[in-house]
């Protein structure tokens, strides 16, 4: 029987069109993040839970797309690129949606209040976590003409600089990582033990999508460089 899977007909087409396909998916979770956050300051305990689950859902989207480019996705390819470094490319994207996803269950799991003194850091995090992906995607978007250039060329130093881009918003990110943490930990002694354990991860994984999102970036380089 012919198939009608949808993805199936995509790999066939070319390798590069699922990872597409899948960090679309991915991006849909993440653009979830800050309705999440605008709830958690309205004290909206139901809405939260109704954004978790939508992001829940989205991941387990991601994640069966990322399982069916593992299982069909041929042994050899006709292409300046490894199998393996395409395999490590979607499973980089696919932690994201991960991060997103343990974001929301966090927030739906246990009640919490941001602490004033972390409030416009944590918006500023939030945005540079969003603007690190929208990079990253950027990048993504950019593999058909990337590979059509056999991965080098003008295309290629075109992606070389939007990677470059993507890089400084991650170190910009990093340091406001190390400046929320700090403000967190200068008001540990006023919040519940508990509610700063999980303030600690929850800002970790913020800065998670922007360091998952550079690493995204640094394995279209590593095509870049092998092809």
């Amino acid at each position: 029987m012919k198939s009608t899977n949808p993805f199936r007909k995509l790999l066939r087409g070319s390798p590069l069109r699922p990872i597409q396909e899948h960090m679309r998916a991915v991006q849909k979770g993440v653009a979830l993040i800050p309705q999440l956050f605008a709830a958690l300051k309205a004290n909206n305990q139901a809405e939260i839970s109704v954004v978790a689950t939508k992001i829940d859902e989205i991941e387990s989207e991601a994640d069966d797309l990322k399982t069916d480019y593992r299982a069909h996705m041929p042994s050899t390819l006709l292409m300046p690129v490894a199998r393996r470094d395409l395999l490590m490319l979607i499973a980089e994207q696919d932690k994201i949606a991960d991060k997103a996803n343990a974001i929301g269950r966090i927030l739906t799991y246990r009640k919490m209040e941001i602490p004033e003194a972390c409030l416009l850091l944590l918006d500023e995090l939030i945005e540079h976590a969003l603007e690190s992906y929208s990079q990253a995607a950027n990048v993504i978007e950019q593999m058909d003409e990337l590979m059509e250039g056999g991965f080098a060329g003008k295309e290629s130093r075109r992606v070389r600089e939007l990677i470059v881009k993507l890089q400084e918003t991650e170190d910009s990110a990093d340091k406001l990582l190390m400046r929320i943490n700090r403000a967190l930990f200068a008001i540990e002694d006023q919040l519940n033990p508990v509610d700063v354990m999980f303030w600690y991860k929850l800002i970790d994984y913020i800065g998670e999508i922007s360091d998952r999102s550079e690493n995204v970036g640094d394995r279209v380089l590593l095509l870049i460089a092998r092809s």
